[in-house]
């Protein structure tokens, strides 16, 4: 069978994983931006009651955690992306040289989930016709042609996420009077984590109350050991 690649189609929307990966990048951002700020206003605030300075340090972590979150999230998601365009470039290679091989695993792949030879061939030749590339693709690497994750959506999406979460904790312990600055802040802490685990449950379809529990006992863990930190300074 010979069959030539087709170009992708013009893009138009975001498929549901790339906004999944967006949303996935956003909690997760959320999430290290309010620990990693409780961990150094503990720290520094068991060891100084100067608010201002307390205040500097909180902001200081948010800006440096933020920033470093979406630097990450771009490194790794470029890296995908450039997996998928170059699984994409060996199919369009391979369609070119041996095309019957990559027609047969399409019709393998239809028969494997019930369809009977005669209709996966159907199918096959219709779909291998019109757009060889594209059923290759979304078969073999469950890829959407032109649909690649976009590494900068997830920067932003952790930039701007990293930035709000690490806000909670800053503002509970620096804006609530020093008497119950505290209890504030751990309440703060704990509401927001909270809220991250149960996000990150639903998009990856988890046990939301698993999540919640993990998420609230890390947050715990995380503002005992740097209050004890804060302690040897």
């Amino acid at each position: 069978m010979q069959v030539s690649p087709t170009r992708p189609k013009k893009r138009t929307k975001m498929t549901m994983a790339e906004r999944l990966n967006t949303l996935r990048a956003g909690v997760l951002g959320s999430n290290d931006g309010i620990l990693t700020v409780v961990g150094v206003l503990f720290s520094v605030a068991v060891a100084t009651t100067n608010q201002f300075t307390i205040f500097i340090a909180g902001l200081s972590d948010l800006l440096a955690c933020a920033f470093s979150m979406a630097s990450g999230e771009y490194a790794s998601v470029s890296s995908q992306k450039d997996t998928e365009r170059a699984a994409v470039a060996q199919e369009s290679e391979l369609l070119k040289t041996q095309p019957d091989q990559e027609a047969a695993i399409v019709r393998d792949y239809y028969v494997s989930r019930g369809v009977t030879k005669q209709t996966a061939q159907e199918i096959t030749d219709e779909l291998m016709t019109k757009n060889p590339l594209g059923t290759l693709a979304r078969i073999k690497y469950d890829l959407e042609l032109g649909h690649y994750m976009n590494p900068w959506n997830a920067a932003f999406s952790s930039l701007i996420a990293a930035s709000t979460g690490g806000i909670f904790p800053l503002f509970a312990m620096t804006f609530s009077p020093v008497s119950i600055q505290w209890p504030m802040t751990i309440l703060a802490v704990t509401l927001s984590v909270a809220l991250t685990g149960y996000l990150s449950a639903k998009l990856g379809d988890g046990l939301t109350k698993t999540a919640i529990i993990r998420n609230v006992i890390v947050g715990l863990i995380t503002m005992f050991i740097h209050y004890r930190v804060g302690l040897l300074l």
